[in-house]
């Protein structure tokens, strides 16, 4: 019988497995940590030459660990967002310099009073009289103010009013009246069909002069614009002068995609999303290779069609992000996408098991797939062989509904 001085010592408690690209079922989405915080550090470096505050969109990612990769540990910076769940989220997140860039519903003013009465500045955003009535009345039920931007229509049309419209001030009048009007802002969306230098230049010039008009307008006539706003992730990359501009919005540049790519924003190397899948088959007669990852994986966005090169659901890489020349998703159904060669190139030798990258044409639309993102480091030293697949650093989830 042992006696406890000659009892066995505990069993060290093994140790945890290290998950690499190869363990979670397939599809899922990743993003590159190193990509990323490149790609942050480009616009901000950029904003801060140009002299405008950085106010970065979070619909792309909506993920508070992405956020806090833009200010790196320091305080919260402003951000952008599109629905009120995101400026909700990014609240609890501590978060506390809000734009809501979506025309209000003033169905929705209890939410955005909610989140005021906690401390919370959040813009919101209108286009029309009837809006900044019901947010004037809003403001003067809660018995505090609710600051409010009027969108500027400078090329798209979506939404806004022309800089010149005589609505303008009058629609100014009654969101000052209320102590509501905080500014302009404005988005340039024709700008993601601006297929060179000079035609991105154009149009960044020409969002800041629509933003800064309508800013003067409202001021001739003894109204207020603190706030004069402009953004978009191909503008913002080719603005040379942001004079009478205060803050300067993007939010695709954090990931990229195959559509920013093929307007020469930025390079393929530098897209930071992507969508793991598995070959599941092979049509030899057809010349295809068949995976698990279809439209519910990458969206339907057929965004590079319009372009020089149609790039179909997505460029295609191997497990560690290397290109897979001329490998292109061609097709897609829910749950299955089909693999093509490109210019009758042969195709790779690719079997039933091997997984894959997809990079996607919107990086918006295919985060929206996913409820979050396994995190990888591209920038981890080349590994000694056997090659084994990329380790997963991190899980960051991503805010839904709206």
């Amino acid at each position: 019988m042992n006696t406890p001085d000659s009892a066995a010592p505990p069993a060290a408690a093994p140790t945890p497995r290290t998950r690499t690209l190869a363990d979670p079922d397939t599809p899922f989405a990743v993003v590159d940590l190193h990509r990323t915080r490149r790609n942050i550090e480009r616009l901000r470096a950029r904003a801060d030459r140009l002299g405008v505050t950085l106010r970065p969109h979070v619909k792309t990612a909506k993920s508070l660990d992405v956020a806090a990769l833009l200010h790196d540990g320091a305080p919260p910076c402003p951000v952008t967002v599109s629905t009120l769940a995101e400026a909700e989220a990014f609240a609890d997140g501590g978060y506390t310099d809000i734009t809501y860039a979506v025309g209000i519903d003033p169905h929705k003013l209890p939410r955005v009073i909610a989140l005021l009465r906690r401390g919370v500045t959040v813009r919101l955003l209108l286009d029309s009289a009837e809006q900044a009535a019901s947010v004037a009345e809003a403001s003067r039920r809660a018995g505090l103010p609710l600051p409010t931007q009027i969108e500027i229509d400078c090329d798209g049309h979506r939404g806004g009013i022309r800089p010149d419209a005589p609505a303008l001030t009058g629609i100014g009048r009654v969101l000052h009246d209320a102590g509501c009007l905080d500014g302009v802002l404005t988005h340039a969306g024709e700008s993601y069909f601006a297929y060179s230098a000079q035609e991105r230049r154009l149009a960044a010039e020409n969002e800041r002069d629509a933003a800064v008009t309508a800013a003067g307008r409202l001021r001739a006539a003894g109204l207020p614009a603190h706030t004069v706003s402009v953004g978009s992730t191909p503008t913002a990359h080719a603005a040379e002068d942001l004079t009478g501009v205060t803050e300067l919005r993007a939010g695709n540049y954090v990931f990229f995609d195959l559509v920013m790519a093929g307007l020469g924003v930025c390079r393929v190397e530098d897209l930071a999303l992507s969508v793991v899948v598995t070959v599941i088959g092979h049509r030899p007669e057809h010349g295809w290779i068949v995976t698990d990852g279809g439209w519910m994986a990458l969206s339907r966005d057929r965004g590079t069609a319009v372009q020089a090169q149609d790039q179909g659901y997505g460029l295609v890489t191997d497990l560690d992000g290397e290109l897979i020349p001329g490998l292109v998703m061609t097709a897609a159904s829910q749950e299955h996408g089909t693999l093509t060669a490109r210019d009758g190139a042969g195709l790779p030798d690719l079997p039933v098991g091997t997984r894959l990258r997809v990079l996607p044409n919107h990086a918006c639309a295919t985060a929206a797939q996913h409820r979050g993102y396994h995190v990888v480091d591209g920038a981890r030293a080349p590994r000694a062989a056997p090659r084994t697949a990329p380790v997963i650093q991190d899980h960051w989830e991503r805010v839904t509904g709206w």
